[in-house]
């Protein structure tokens, strides 16, 4: 059964950064896509940053210039670099991946705060 653990949430001031990785563990077939969505409080969830195979990158305009989403094929691992935060970033951001048969994966949340 795959597994996907995120990490690096947290409370960050505006302007500041934060990091978040997603890990995937079990039996994973050759990954396809990875990325991040995001959830506020009484809004639809949104997706933020997307990684394909080959290292082709999507980004919301909101994020783009903001945001960074690299992978570690080796580590099954997704990143997200998120700088330059504002009071808006702040929501549940949620790992995707996307094997190759199609099959999404979530991982559980982790909140990012934006705060002075």
């Amino acid at each position: 059964q795959v597994r996907l653990v995120e990490s690096g949430g947290g409370l960050a001031q505006p302007g500041g950064s934060l990091r978040l990785s997603c890990a995937a563990s079990g039996i994973v077939y050759s990954i396809y896509a990875m990325g991040w969505y995001r959830q506020s409080p009484g809004k639809q969830r949104e997706l933020v940053a997307h990684i394909y195979s080959g290292n082709n990158t999507y980004y919301d305009e909101s994020v783009k210039g903001r945001f960074s989403v690299t992978r570690d094929n080796a580590k099954n691992t997704v990143y997200l670099q998120m700088n330059n935060l504002e009071s808006e970033d702040t929501a549940v951001y949620y790992c995707i991946m996307t094997d190759i048969l199609s099959k999404d994966y979530w991982g559980q949340g982790t909140q990012v705060t934006v705060s002075s």
